[in-house]
């Protein structure tokens, strides 16, 4: 029986793949799998989702392992086990917004697509701040008026720049993470042990 992986399509599908190769694992089938959402190699079984749907496929046991970002762990906590940080997919979670902009006297309005983490953040600050959800480009909100400033994921900060956005507060880094269905760990642990094993050679680095 081969253990059955969810990897999150995508930029976090190709760093893992490289990841994989570097271990010396066959990674032919997954490069050639042209739009196929289930490819099996001489090793293990993939499933290739959204990274929500990931960790859905893993809680609900379809998948032994996944490979998602941390942000989908802690915005959504799924009823998985988190195994360990793999060394790819690094970035950071920030405050940004237009560089002039002037305080408010109103509550603080901050655009985001993370509302669970974001809330936790200010909270934990002791500021409560109003929450507008976002599900795509999360930079239009200053710009339009919606919002003061947005709370997003920062890789290069390109995008930022391209839209007159600054950085104001460095929050917290995140990496992609190798998580786990609960019962398969425990009654696959021999044939995962091994993946797994695999995967720590630099977790110490992250």
């Amino acid at each position: 029986m081969k253990p059955v992986l969810a990897l999150t399509k995508g930029r976090v599908e190709k760093q893992f793949i490289n990841f994989l190769q570097e271990r010396g694992y066959d990674v032919q089938p997954l490069l050639d799998k042209g739009r196929k959402l289930q490819v099996e190699t001489n090793q293990f079984s993939v499933v290739f989702a959204k990274g929500i749907d990931v960790a859905t496929y893993v809680e609900h046991g379809i998948a032994d392992l996944g490979i998602v970002g941390a942000d989908i762990l802690l915005e959504c906590q799924p009823d998985v086990f988190d195994l360990l940080p793999l060394p790819f997919g690094v970035c950071r979670f920030a405050i940004a917004g237009e560089p002039s902009s002037i305080p408010s006297l109103r509550k603080q309005r901050i655009a985001t697509k993370y509302p669970n983490i974001t809330t936790k953040y200010f909270r934990e600050k002791g500021k409560s701040v109003d929450i507008v959800k976002l599900e795509g480009s999360v930079e239009l909100a200053p710009l339009l008026g919606l919002a003061d400033d947005i709370v997003d994921i920062v890789e290069t900060g390109s995008t930022l720049k391209e839209n007159g956005l600054v950085v104001k507060e460095e929050m917290f880094s995140i990496s992609a993470r190798c998580i786990a269905n609960r019962n398969s760990l425990k009654l696959k642990k021999s044939i995962l042990a091994p993946l797994i094993e695999s995967f720590k050679a630099e977790e110490a680095a992250i």
